[in-house]
C-alpha cells in the first residue's frame, strides 16, 4: 500500500510557525487583530528575503459566476445590476531558488474540460446547452459553449507557450480543490500522468474534506477528482510553510476549512494569491467603483467582501481575508487596493451588462524560466 510523500523527504520545505495559535481566542475582534499583527510580521520576514526567479500569470478561461456568490454579503443587501458575472480562472507559473536546487510551482493549473464536471457547473451550464443535443447541433453547441466561457488556453498549451515541459513540473498546489479534477495532472488507478514528476501540495483538512463530503459541498468538488490518486504524489500539509526564496504557502480557513494562499515575492512586492475574494475590490471595498459595494462598506464597516458560494466559516474567511491583504500589502499599479492577484478574478464581459470591476490584474511575467 503506498504511503502519502513525507515533509522529511523534502527538506527544503521549511515551517513556519508565525502564525501559530494566532486564531485560539473565542473572540472574534481578537483573533481577526492577532492574525493582522503576524500578517504584517510575516509580510516584512518576507519582503526582508529574496525574490522569485520567474513568475507568470497565465489566463485560462472565463467562467459564468453567479454575482449572489461573488460578492455575498453585498447581494443580501441590493440588488447588483447582473445576475451573472465572469471570472477570469488563470494559472501561475513560479520558478525558485531551494536549498534543493532551482524548483518550478504550478498554482491553479485547472484541467477545464475535465473539471466541467462540477455538479454546480455542470447543472448552471445545462439550462444553456443540454437542448443542443445531436452530433448536427454540434457546432451550435460549441459556438455557445465558447460564447458563454470563453477559453483562451489550456494548461497544456500554456506551458508550450512559455516552453516549459511537464516532467520539470515540482510541485502543484491549489488554494483549495474546488471544482478540481486531479486525475489527468498526477494518474488514477495507474494511468499515466501527464505531470510525471510533480508533489501535489495540499492542507491536509482540504484533503480529508474531498474524501468525505457533504451534501452542500458536493456542489462545488468534481466528482471523483482525485480518486485513484497515488498517495506517493501528495504531500499533506498542516502548517504554513516556506518552499523555498521568495514563495510561500499560508493557511487561509473560511471558504473552504482547508483553504490556503500562494504569497510570491517578485519586483512588484508581495503577491498573494486565492479564490476566498474573486476581485481586487473585494478587498477594498471602500474604493470600489460599484456603488453598491462601495455603499454596503460603508454602511456596515466591513474590510472586505466575501467569496460566498460555500460558507463553511465566514467569519474565519472573513479574518483570512484580512490577513491576504495585511500581507499583500498596496499594489503597486494601483494602491488603492491591496496586491492581492485572484487566482478566479472577476472580468467584465458583453453579456452581462452593467457591471466591471473597478481595477484587475494584468497577466504579467518577471524574470526568465530556465528549463
Amino acid at each position: 500500500m503506498n504511503h502519502f510523500a513525507s515533509l522529511a523527504e523534502h527538506p527544503a520545505i521549511e515551517k513556519t510557525d508565525i502564525f501559530h495559535d494566532a486564531r485560539l481566542s473565542l473572540t472574534p475582534s481578537v483573533r481577526l487583530e492577532e492574525v493582522r499583527k503576524r500578517a504584517r510580521k510575516f509580510r516584512d520576514m518576507l519582503m526582508s528575503r529574496g525574490q522569485v526567479t520567474y513568475f507568470k500569470a497565465l489566463s485560462l478561461v472565463n467562467v459564468p459566476y453567479p454575482t449572489r456568490y461573488a460578492f455575498f454579503s453585498v447581494f443580501n443587501e441590493t440588488t447588483l445590476v447582473s445576475p451573472i458575472i465572469h471570472i477570469t480562472n488563470r494559472l501561475f507559473v513560479i520558478q525558485f531558488k531551494s536549498t534543493d536546487g532551482l524548483k518550478t510551482l504550478l498554482f491553479s493549473p485547472s484541467d477545464i474540460m475535465a473539471n466541467a464536471e462540477t455538479r454546480f457547473f455542470k447543472r448552471f451550464a445545462g439550462g444553456f446547452l443540454t437542448k443542443l443535443q445531436g452530433d448536427e447541433l454540434k457546432p451550435i453547441k460549441d459556438v455557445a459553449q465558447q460564447l458563454i466561457a470563453p477559453l483562451n488556453l489550456t494548461v497544456q498549451e500554456a506551458l508550450q507557450k512559455i516552453g516549459l515541459p511537464p516532467e520539470k513540473v515540482d510541485y502543484i498546489s491549489y488554494d483549495h480543490l474546488h471544482t478540481q479534477d486531479l486525475r489527468n495532472w498526477f494518474g488514477s488507478h495507474g494511468s499515466k500522468p501527464y505531470f510525471p514528476n510533480a508533489k501535489l501540495l495540499v492542507m491536509k483538512q482540504e484533503w480529508e474534506s474531498a474524501r468525505g463530503l457533504l451534501p452542500p459541498q458536493k456542489d462545488w468538488y468534481c466528482p471523483g477528482g482525485i480518486d485513484g490518486v497515488d498517495p506517493a504524489c501528495v504531500i499533506l500539509l498542516e502548517d504554513d510553510v516556506l518552499l523555498g526564496e521568495g514563495v510561500a504557502l499560508v493557511r487561509t480557513p473560511g471558504h473552504t476549512m482547508g483553504n490556503h494562499s500562494l504569497v510570491v515575492h517578485t519586483d512588484q512586492g508581495l503577491f498573494v494569491s486565492s479564490e476566498n475574494g474573486v476581485a481586487a475590490e473585494c478587498y477594498a471595498p471602500e474604493n470600489s467603483g460599484i456603488a453598491a459595494i462601495r455603499q454596503y462598506a460603508e454602511k456596515t464597516g466591513v474590510e472586505v467582501i466575501l467569496n460566498g458560494n460555500t460558507q463553511e466559516s465566514g467569519l474565519e474567511q472573513y479574518i483570512s481575508m484580512v490577513m491576504e491583504k495585511e500581507i499583500a500589502g498596496p499594489s503597486k499599479i494601483n494602491p488603492d487596493f491591496p496586491n492581492v492577484f485572484n487566482s478566479s478574478q472577476f472580468s467584465g464581459y458583453w453579456m452581462f451588462p452593467g457591471i466591471a470591476p473597478t481595477f484587475s490584474f494584468p497577466d504579467m511575467e518577471f524574470g526568465r524560466l530556465k528549463v
